[in-house]
This record gives structure tokens, sequence and C-alpha cells, in this order.
């Protein structure tokens, strides 16, 4: 999941957020506003027309581009394992994105297109069969030959891997054939729609088998791939380092000697460095931000809907780690549904979205985005923002108000903004919210241990909306670090998985929606869009809604 970057208040400004919070949800009283509609139309609207049409931005022309240069790019949290098996973060991908292609890609229309294969997959008529054409004449950074062994050697070491990220989203894969060196057909147990979303991410990251042989689950520590760039140094907590690839199949696009990724978490700090040229590209832009920057005439900021979400994880049974069984865990806050639905009932949405955000957010109350074909009026019902109902809750729980809680949250600057949001809006449901802010990768290993009550993090989102559900709520899957299980909801995801026809689909996921509200182990509050602003002396710095920077093909201006 990902970190949200935010800028750090100082405690004088505690009393202007309140203030801000409080005006909002008397705004909203008297006019009676709904979070989201229960037609299920965009919650966002107004926020999005606030915030200003969608950029992507636009690829490099090569006649206006000089060959050479380091592109710098201030980043907002460190990324973990530069390892596709293993990696869970969004800041990985990043990296990813300029030295490990995929067997497919996104486009700006978040439309799946081929990246190391030729053309999007044929599927056999019974849905068990997925065969994949690939590049030939493709080689990796460490020289050897990409083929479909080593698309087949990926896919088994996701999983095999105990450690593997990746198992869950890859399906019920039963063997993976090479009939040539340049085919590959996967074998289901059964039919399996989210496989190629997955195949257009880390799932479809090919890794030279050379290095998998060699450095084994070392492999992060020097990444090899396809890719316009290859692997070049990382300092811890500081920075990662990649240099262009002469192998690269298409070098001719590759206009960049290097690109270096600077580990800033305080959004204020990546606008200053951006400004001052020290570096060339912020990512995570603050909203506090946006309006300043985009008065600036020698910057530009990209914006977009993002197709993931900002929300909050309850510890309902993750005890002996991630992956294990789930076990009880002796709270109230874990045993009783009741419990987590209150603290849903005392958020409110719309509030936190205007006064923490400047409105440029968008509220949610689902995994699946109402841009989504598999949207419907079920998938975005939310529970009303109701103190009251939030308190009754908790008495027909039988806890004594304030019910304490603690929420382990990153100690990013903006972070810690939107956790003191929430920390005053939920004293009046009756909780008691205290903030331990912790780095960004220690969350992540706190998270996976299962050493949290709440969590508050997010995730960047995929295309297929099995991706933003199946993972985190599925029984011990290998993003479930809520030890959540629920076979009713475990055998609805099953079946939308199975289901080719997008109509049956869209109705499972609203069943789904419907449980994953009534159990309350993850609570959706809000859509982020993707913010990061570049200086005009570079071409051809893009990002799509999967909000993932495509600096590969970026270049410096003449």
């Amino acid at each position: 999941m990902t970190n949200l970057p935010f800028r750090e208040p100082s405690l004088p400004r505690l009393r202007p957020l309140r203030a801000a919070l409080a005006a909002v949800v008397v705004a909203c009283t008297v006019a009676a506003c709904s979070p989201v509609s229960e037609s299920g139309g965009d919650p966002g609207s107004d926020a999005n027309q606030s915030a200003g049409q969608d950029s992507f931005g636009s690829p490099a022309d090569p006649n206006a581009v000089r060959d050479g240069g380091n592109l710098v790019i201030a980043l907002s949290a460190e990324p973990d394992a530069l390892d596709p098996t293993l990696s869970r973060s969004l800041y990985s991908r990043y990296v990813f994105q300029a030295m490990c292609q995929k067997l497919y890609d996104v486009d700006e229309k978040a439309q799946v297109v081929p990246q190391l294969a030729t053309a999007l997959p044929t599927t056999s008529s019974d849905g068990k069969s997925v065969t994949i054409p690939l590049r030939e004449n493709v080689r990796f950074a460490d020289g050897t030959q990409f083929d479909a062994a080593a698309v087949k050697a990926t896919i088994e070491r996701h999983l095999s891997n105990a450690r593997s990220a990746r198992k869950s989203e890859l399906g019920p894969i039963e063997a993976v054939d090479t009939p040539d060196a340049h085919t590959v057909v996967i074998r289901l147990a059964q039919p399996f729609a989210p496989l190629v979303g997955a195949l257009a991410d880390r799932a479809g990251m090919i890794m030279s088998p050379k290095a998998l042989q060699s450095l084994g689950d070392d492999f992060a520590s020097a990444p090899v791939c396809v890719g316009p760039f290859k692997f070049g140094k990382r300092v811890p907590q500081n920075s990662i380092e990649v240099v262009r690839d002469p192998n690269f199949y298409d070098a001719a696009k590759v206009h960049l000697d290097g690109i270096t990724w600077r580990i800033l978490s305080d959004a204020s700090i990546r606008a200053a460095n951006l400004r001052s040229g020290d570096a060339q590209v912020a990512d995570s832009v603050s909203t506090q931000d946006v309006a300043a920057l985009q008065g600036e005439s020698s910057l530009t900021v990209l914006q977009s809907q993002s197709l993931g979400y900002q929300g909050l994880t309850f510890n309902i049974g993750n005890v002996d780690g991630l992956g294990t069984a789930p076990k009880p865990i002796n709270r109230p806050i874990a045993q009783n549904a009741k419990v987590r639905q209150a603290f849903e009932h005392a958020l409110d949405r719309k509030a936190l979205v205007q006064a923490v955000f400047n409105g440029i957010h968008a509220e949610a109350c689902s995994p699946i985005s109402p841009a989504s074909p598999f949207s419907s009026p079920e998938a975005q019902n939310c529970p009303a923002h109701d103190p009251a109902k939030a308190k009754q809750l908790l008495a027909e729980a039988g806890v004594q108000t304030p019910y304490p809680v603690t929420m382990l949250a990153s100690n990013t600057p903006d972070t810690l903004r939107l956790a003191q949001a929430l920390q005053s809006m939920v004293k009046e449901g009756g909780f008691d919210l205290k903030i331990n802010p912790v780095e960004y990768s220690s969350l992540l290993d706190e998270q996976d241990r299962g050493n949290f009550e709440l969590l508050q993090l997010g995730w960047s989102g995929r295309i297929d909306p099995d991706a933003n559900i199946t993972n985190f709520v599925g029984t011990r899957a290998s993003q479930n670090v809520a030890g959540y299980s629920n076979p009713q909801l475990d055998g609805l995801l099953t079946q939308a998985r199975q289901a080719s026809d997008i109509e049956e689909r869209k109705k499972l996921y609203g069943q789904a929606v419907t449980l994953l509200q009534q159990d309350d182990a993850l609570i959706y509050m809000y859509r982020q869009r993707n913010l990061t602003a570049f200086s005009n002396k570079i071409q051809g710095l893009q990002v799509f809604p999967d909000g993932v920077i495509r600096a590969a093909f970026a270049g410096f201006t003449k």
C-alpha cells in the first residue's frame, strides 16, 4: 500500500484546521449534503472541477530535446524492495517503470497495451488457456536473451516464493508452457478475468533468469530486467540511481544518461527543490501547494484522478504476521463489527476533503472508482456521517466511551494533518483517537507483523477492480494485513474472477462492497488526484491514472 505525503502542521496550525472542519460540517448539515449519492454518482465531481481537467503529459519531441543529462526526481517516500515479486509500494513502481518493463502496460486512457508482448493475449474458448506472443531480439540489462523461458521463470517465482506479493494477483495458474522461444501459454485451473490487468503491473515485470539464479532472494540488491535504464546504486533512505542501458531494444527513444530519485518526505521541501532546480520533478504535490505551483510559468503540474483510494485498516486477525491464518484478537474493535461501523459513521468524508485537501481529492466509500465500468449504485453506496448513530452502535456493543483507538500512520507531514483532522472529527462519535506516527518503511514492517490496531494507508489502484479488492480482503491474500476473513466474501470475489461478463462482475462487486461495509475491516475515505510537478526544462514526463511517473523517455529541452 502507498503512504500519503502531506505538509506537516506546526502545533499552532491545529486550531485553524479544526475550525475549518467545523465550518464544513455545519455547511453540510445546513445543505443536507451527502458524501456519495445513492444513485451512484461521482462523489468527487465538484472536487474534480475545482482541481481542473486531467493532464497526463505528452511524449517528448525528439527534435526538441537533447541527449544526455541526469534527471532528478524528488520522491515522497522510500521505495521498498526493488524486486517485482516482493514489492508492494507505489514508489518502487516509479523506479521499475524506468528499468523493468512488463508484458503489458496501461496508457493514459487506462487501457492495456503490449510492452514486452507484441499483442494482447488470445484466450481459449473455455477461458483456461492464455497465449502471449513475445518480442524478439530483446536483451536484459546483463546481456542475456529475453525469451519465453525467462517469462516462465519469473511467473513461477511469483507463484512459489514464500514472501511473494504477486501470488494472489495471478490467480489459479496450473502451468506455464513455452511452445517456442517467443510464445508463452498460461494454463489456468479456472478462467481468471483479472490476469491481463495483473500482467500490466509488477506480476508482468520479467526478471533476468541469470540474475535470479545468482542472487536468489537478494535480487533487490542488484535487480536486472529489460528497460531503458539499468540499476546503478541505492543509498538507503536517501536515493536510488539508474543509468542508461545500451542493451535496450528501443535505445533511440532514450535521451537521458540517468535518473536519480531523492527521498524527500516533506512536500514543501520537494517543492523548494523543484523551484531551485535541484530537482526537475516532484511527486505527490501537496494540495496546499498546487495553486502556487500552477501559477509559476517555469513549472507544469500534471493531475488526474487516481484508480485507488486512501483508507483505514483495522487489525481484526493478524496475530502471527501477514499470510498466516487469522486468529482472534481480544479487543472490542477487532471482535465486534459494530465498533468499526461506529467509527465509519463518525467520519465526515466531505469535511475531510474540503478542510484537509482544499476540495481537490474526492470522497470514496468503496474500492471501486465511480468511473470504472464495474461500478454500480451498490458499489458507491456510502454509510452516512452520523455521530449519534456512532454512539448508539458503541452502546449496543457494550463499550465505554470515549473508546480509545491508536492509529499507526506515516510521519509524512500532510499525513499528520489528516490524522489530526480524524482525531478531532471522531471525538464527536465517541472515540478517543491516538496517533502513532512512524517512518514509512517501518510502517510497512509493522503492518505486516500485525503490530497495529488501526492503520492509515492507501492503494494507488489498478484497472481491474479485483486488484483493488481481493489482495487486501481475501482470506490470507498477499496484502491482507487486517487478518480479515469472510468466506461469503471470498465466494463472491472468486465468482467475479471467473466471470467474463462485465455486468455479472459488476453485480458481484456490488454485493462484495455491501459485505465489506457490514464488516468494516477496511474503511475507504477518499480518492487522491495524482499530482506531479515538473520543470519546463524537460519534456516527455507523463503520469497516467495508475499514478506512476513515466520518466524513461523524457529529456532536457535544447
